[in-house]
């Protein structure tokens, strides 16, 4: 760098820039403090720094913490790049904000994390499986709390909440149904269009009733419709008791003597336990007809023979597999559902963040359950 640099900073605070011989001279003149710091760092944050630096602060009037913080990051730059940094002139009030403010300031950690040894990888995997462990714990028993609570509402009538299970009722079931219909007829149309390419092969198309009605029945309509029922109810029993608890709500019903698990658990999860073998019905009577619809079209399959070979050639068994996991279901759900609702605290933060957990749990539950039952059934023969 040749000749000189100089700007004029507001408070009439100059800095110039100066080569000579080996280093480079930077000075300061006026006031660096508050009002001029924000100019100041975005000067010095120009200064080269591949030459030793000298900062001259003979010319300095006067210089606070925010002033010191500036010339502190110049000089910490310069150390990065290698270079010396002295400081001239500076008296002795200057010379001790600057330590001060060089103290305070955080220091990098350039160490390079320590390789995870087997042991530390061990620990780990011991410490997700006894999170595990304990969550699995607490399901438990918020599934041991339902249980009695229902069996007390049932000795204890006067207990059960009639009107709240009717409510929940339509909320989880009614409502649902356009959704789990409209699923439940796309399913069944793609399962008879790629059914009908891969059976054409073999010209065996006519196989492709029972390919609708096996799927359908037996796995895919009650448990799509599970997923669903997870992805929307799951959360919005979350997010309920959730906004309950955060807005105290659930402590003001323990001090009127209210349990909140008589309350709010056992109407949600029994109005599951009711509408979900209802909702697995729809999904397996609309997939069918979605699947005949598309077998009519694509392979002259007509209604009547459709029906012919449905009541033929599928067994009874194959639907009661199915409804057979429709209460397992709903009663995890439920219990995921509302076991998350119950962790939130008092921030928006963790409400979101036990909502997302809960649907993420009830899905993987669902999927879980849905392959041992497969497993079960297999082993037995059905």
């Amino acid at each position: 760098m040749d000749g000189a640099m100089a700007w004029t900073m507001a408070g009439d605070v100059a800095i110039s820039v100066r080569d000579e011989g080996a280093a480079r001279r930077v000075a300061l003149d006026g006031a660096l403090d508050i009002a001029t710091v924000t100019a100041a760092a975005r000067r010095l944050g120009e200064v080269p720094v591949d030459q030793p630096l000298e900062l001259d602060l003979s010319h300095l009037d006067r210089i606070d913490t925010a002033g010191a913080w500036a010339l502190c990051r110049l000089r910490a730059r310069a150390i990065a790049a290698g270079q010396a940094v002295t400081i001239t002139g500076a008296d002795a009030n200057a010379q001790s904000v600057i330590r001060t403010v060089e103290a305070a300031m955080p220091a990098p950690d350039d160490r390079p994390a320590p390789p995870a040894s087997l042991a530390d990888r061990l620990e780990a995997v011991g410490r997700g499986t006894a999170r595990a462990g304990a969550f699995f714990v607490e399901l438990c028993a918020y599934l041991g709390l339902f249980l009695v609570r229902f069996l007390r509402s049932l000795v204890v009538p006067r207990d059960f909440r009639l009107t709240a299970l009717v409510h929940h009722c339509h909320e989880v079931g009614i409502k649902a149904v356009p959704i789990v219909a409209l699923m439940a007829f796309l399913i069944g149309i793609v399962l008879a269009f790629q059914g009908a390419v891969q059976l054409r092969q073999f010209g065996a198309e006519i196989f492709v009733v029972e390919l609708i009605s096996v799927s359908i029945l037996r796995e895919l309509g009650i448990l799509l419709t599970a997923i669903i029922v997870a992805g929307r109810t799951a959360s919005a029993f979350t997010a309920a008791i959730g906004s309950m608890k955060m807005r105290e709500e659930i402590d003001a019903m323990r001090t009127l003597g209210i349990d909140p698990a008589l309350a709010l658990f056992v109407p949600r999860i029994l109005a599951l336990v009711i509408m979900l073998p209802i909702l697995g019905m729809i999904a397996n009577i609309v997939g069918i007809l979605g699947g005949a619809l598309m077998a009519w079209v694509e392979l002259g399959v007509s209604p009547a023979m459709f029906r012919t070979r449905l009541l033929d050639g599928v067994m009874f068994s194959n639907l009661v597999v199915g409804m057979i996991k429709a209460p397992v279901f709903a009663i995890v759900i439920g219990v995921v559902g509302c076991h998350a609702g119950m962790q939130v605290g008092g921030d928006a933060e963790s409400l979101g963040r036990m909502t997302s957990a809960s649907v993420v749990t009830a899905i993987f539950s669902v999927i879980v359950i849905d392959a041992m039952f497969s497993i079960f059934f297999a082993q037995v023969g059905m």
